[in-house]
């Protein structure tokens, strides 16, 4: 699996996550959501994403998005 698949994983775990959250504790769950969304957007223009940094530097090979 490569750095961009692990990214959308881990994003979209937290999502789902959030969001049950939301669901099961407190609505301010829904704050994690909306950091992540904003997160992706601002990757998907700017190529920077904290995540794939860390994990480039933990030795896994990156994809397209993220060289």
């Amino acid at each position: 699996m490569n750095i961009d698949r692990m990214v959308f994983a881990f994003a979209g775990i937290v999502i789902l996550a959030s969001l049950a959250l939301s669901q099961y504790h407190n609505m301010n769950w829904l704050w994690l959501t909306a950091f992540v969304g904003a997160n992706m957007l601002q990757a998907a223009f700017t190529g920077f994403c904290p995540l794939a940094i860390i994990l480039k530097l933990t030795g896994r090979q990156p994809g397209c998005a993220f060289k």
